[in-house]
């Protein structure tokens, strides 16, 4: 509960960081307005994505997950596949939120430019519909970027576990 409430925090901080600055410092240039309103807000919440996961599955680093063998067989309790986990979810996170944050701003910006869209009125059901569909196409792209049911080497993983097989390769579920 106390990790969540700090990943909570940490976003709407972090939401709010460039707007104090830009209010606090008086950057109103038209250059200013557009990278703080539009660009950076995708790698920003790319990130703040990121560390959600990370805090939130913070346990996994601490005590680690499962290792299984070839065969499903649970061979032990790894932190570095735990780590190693943690890291392919906040990664896949990252990217299926910072693109899906960047990528409308950018296809607005050419339908707006292109005047493809001739009511105002009608931008917001457009900008609504370009969100969901890269939402929909990033979905399965950030899933897919690392199998769910993950591999780790025999050279990454702690001698307590190394001691009680032969086994070269070993895997682990890498959670959603």
């Amino acid at each position: 509960m106390l990790l969540g409430l700090g990943a909570i925090s940490y976003a709407a901080c972090v939401g709010a960081l460039p707007l104090t600055f830009v209010n606090r410092y008086g950057l109103k240039s038209p250059l200013m307005q557009l990278v703080v309103r539009k660009l950076l807000p995708a790698p920003l919440f790319g990130l703040t994505s990121a560390f959600t996961v990370a805090m939130v599955r913070s346990p996994e680093f601490d005590n680690g997950i499962e290792v299984m063998d070839r065969n499903g067989t649970v061979i032990g309790v790894s932190k570095k596949a735990g780590e190693k986990a943690v890291m392919e979810t906040a990664l896949s996170r990252a990217v299926l939120f910072g693109t899906t944050f960047f990528l409308p701003e950018v296809l607005m910006y050419c339908v707006q430019r292109a005047r493809l869209v001739k009511n105002p009125r009608a931008l917001g059901p457009v900008r609504m519909f370009v969100i969901m569909s890269v939402l929909a196409g990033m979905l399965p792209a950030s899933f897919s970027m690392f199998p769910q049911c993950g591999e780790i080497k025999r050279a990454d993983l702690e001698q307590e576990i190394l001691s009680s097989t032969e086994e070269t390769e070993f895997f682990y579920n890498r959670g959603i």
